[in-house]
């Protein structure tokens, strides 16, 4: 690559090059770098526009960044002198360096005739309480009065029920806003928006309980909800009186229903919230804004009477909600946040042995110059969102935090490359807020992340994620399993994931004869046999660590049952198993690389809430994750 473009992709923070899951080096092609660079405002699509942006890039900015982000105790010097407006009015003066122990929280320092914020973060959160618990999807329970699709309701019996069983934290699937527009949005990790929440789970009066169909019609059961909803509709909110962000979420979702689910089609004056028809048109349409921001607060409603039935039964954390890694571009983030996104980028991963081609997640992306410049308000506002109704927050593909793979407009998933985030900023508002909310913080690290990641995370009191079909010792030949009691004890450690096989799956390698049938497989014979090598490893595992049954032959069950037994060994903080692990499911409930190929977001639970908390292959498989992670019930 020539010097100076790389010497400018540098300073904006575009990788040049990255290495693969083999550790090799691989270049970034030119075009691509031109291309995202573009996407951050900085023409390099000439020798001579390279130049004038680098000496631009290199021209000294004296005094403080446009956002300044530090951990209590930490006194930075800001090349000057100025005053710090504490979040509750106070000022403290500054003369060269910052106090130390300035309070935790949000402040101004005006300083060079500018004002900045000052963001004080804790140095480490409290430790997080050792407990087992479920990672539930949601969508999958039912019970006799769910309608269509799991809801808030059986989530707080499913909270209570599993705490008399000595659970002590349910992590739920991400339960944020769909665009209220047919076709509704199935997949969770593409919500539209991250601030507000998703009325399917509601569980609405009036609406008749359904029994659970095969799969979950989400189009079927949001009109039945939605027609309910709008016969208890008084029309008794206030639009102007709305908070500028729900008024704005409300909007789109009204626009929506008009115009349609993608505001990028919507005419010219009402794509973005500040065009110049979107008054007129919150004015035209105030009783569906007033209808939809009502909606907001009855969500608010459930997902507070759920927390608090784990904290009644007992629960030492309680339930963690998902963050995803973005929104879907065409939704109502999309529209509201489009001045701090990078909308035309979408966010993916790179090629590896599982995605040849890479992944297109279809998400825009941050633009980390504007995070920076807003003072991380937007960011911050997402955090608070999932926190509003919380015990703790996972962070899904954490390494986020640290860099995001770019795919620029007209690139293939593979012709992407890494933008660079400032990591500690967005580290110490998350542990901000989650000091704030007394909340524990989980970090999705799965995969190839760079090392910085999980040990950061540990330094911030924060905990990474074990799983047990990745939990290999590199150190040794072949990389064998890694035995559960060196697995790192600040971690959330599970069987699976939504994302992977279940515990029934992986034994009878369904995961392998779902591919082969639907084509995905290049060579599916060579797929059958690693399946196979990889079971008899494990249970090889099971056997070494003395925990199959002893002269009688060895049912799946007896191996579901032992895995989890295994998962109880382990030195994790936090142990979690799946309903459809402890149940022996062996259906995922999403399937990567498939869209309609697969009911992906689909299958509900064979079992009703109630049936799953006294089902006995249930019992059998938590008895080690209680005894292993007890907790004095109330």
């Amino acid at each position: 690559m020539d010097e100076e473009l790389g010497a400018l992709a540098s300073a904006h923070g575009v990788a040049t090059w990255y290495e693969d899951t083999e550790r090799r080096r691989i270049a970034v092609s030119d075009d691509v770098v031109v291309a995202v660079l573009a996407e951050l405002g900085v023409d390099a699509g000439s020798p001579a526009a390279v130049r004038a942006a680098l000496a631009d890039a290199r021209a000294p900015r004296p005094g403080v960044p446009d956002s300044l982000i530090v951990r209590q105790g930490e006194g930075p010097d800001i090349g000057g002198s100025g005053e710090v407006i504490t979040e509750d009015g106070a000022a403290v003066a500054v003369s060269g360096r910052l106090p130390a122990d300035l309070p935790l929280g949000w402040h101004t320092l005006a300083t060079d005739g500018r004002e900045v914020t000052l963001v004080v973060t804790p140095p480490r959160l409290p430790a997080v309480p050792p407990a087992w618990g479920w990672q539930l999807q949601l969508y999958a329970l039912h019970s006799a009065g769910s309608q269509g699709i799991g809801d808030l309701e059986d989530l707080r019996a499913l909270v209570t029920g599993s705490a008399a069983l000595g659970a002590g934290v349910v992590l739920v699937n991400p339960v944020q806003a769909i665009t209220p527009s047919h076709p509704i949005q199935r997949s969770p990790y593409s919500p539209s928006s991250r601030r507000f929440a998703n009325p399917l789970y509601l569980r609405v009066p009036g609406v008749e309980p359904v029994r659970q169909a095969e799969l979950i019609d989400y189009d079927a059961v949001w009109a039945a909800k939605l027609a309910a909803l709008e016969g208890m509709w008084t029309g008794q909110v206030a639009v102007d009186g709305l908070e500028p962000e729900l008024r704005d979420f409300a909007t789109f979702c009204a626009l929506a229903e008009r115009h349609g689910p993608d505001w990028r089609k919507w005419p010219e004056g009402l794509r973005h919230p500040g065009g110049g028809q979107v008054a007129q048109a919150r004015a035209e349409l105030a009783d569906r804004v007033g209808f939809h921001a009502w909606v907001q607060s009855l969500c608010g409603e459930q997902l507070d009477a759920a927390r608090a039935a784990a904290h009644a039964a007992g629960m030492p954390i309680g339930i963690v909600h998902d963050l995803p890694v973005g929104v879907d571009p065409a939704g109502a983030d999309g529209w509201a946040l489009q001045d701090v996104l990078a909308s035309e980028v979408t966010v993916g991963a790179p090629p590896d042995a599982f995605s040849q081609n890479g992944q297109d997640w279809n998400l825009p992306p941050w633009r980390p110059d504007r995070l920076a410049a807003t003072g991380y308000r937007p960011y911050r506002d997402v955090i608070r969102a999932v926190l509003a109704h919380a015990d703790g927050i996972r962070v899904d593909h954490v390494a986020g935090l640290w860099r995001l793979w770019w795919i620029p407009p007209g690139f293939p998933a593979h012709q992407g490359t890494y933008v660079r985030y400032d990591a500690g900023a967005l580290l110490g508002i998350l542990a901000l807020e989650a000091h704030r909310a007394g909340a524990v913080v989980v970090g999705e690290d799965l995969g190839t992340v760079p090392d910085e990641v999980t040990s950061t995370l540990h330094e911030h009191g924060m905990l990474s994620s074990a799983v047990l079909w990745f939990q290999r010792d590199k150190t040794a030949p072949g990389e064998p399993l890694l035995p559960p009691r060196r697995w790192p004890a600040a971690a959330m450690a599970s069987i699976s994931t939504h994302d992977l096989p279940t515990a029934a799956g992986f034994l009878r390698a369904e995961h392998v004869r779902v591919r082969a049938e639907l084509g995905l497989l290049g060579d599916p014979d060579a797929e059958y046999q690693r399946a196979a090598a990889e079971r008899a490893e494990l249970v090889a595992a099971l056997d070494a660590h003395g925990l199959l049954p002893d002269g009688t032959a060895t049912t799946e069950a007896d191996l579901v049952v032992a895995l989890h037994a295994l998962l109880a060994t382990a030195s994790s903080t936090l142990l979690l198993t799946s309903p459809q692990d402890a149940l022996g499911e062996p259906r995922q409930p999403n399937l990567p690389g498939t869209v309609d190929e697969y009911p992906n977001w689909r299958i509900p639970l064979p079992v009703t809430v109630e049936e799953l908390l006294e089902h006995p292959a249930v019992l059998r498989a938590v008895a080690a994750l209680s005894r292993a992670r007890p907790h004095a019930l109330p």
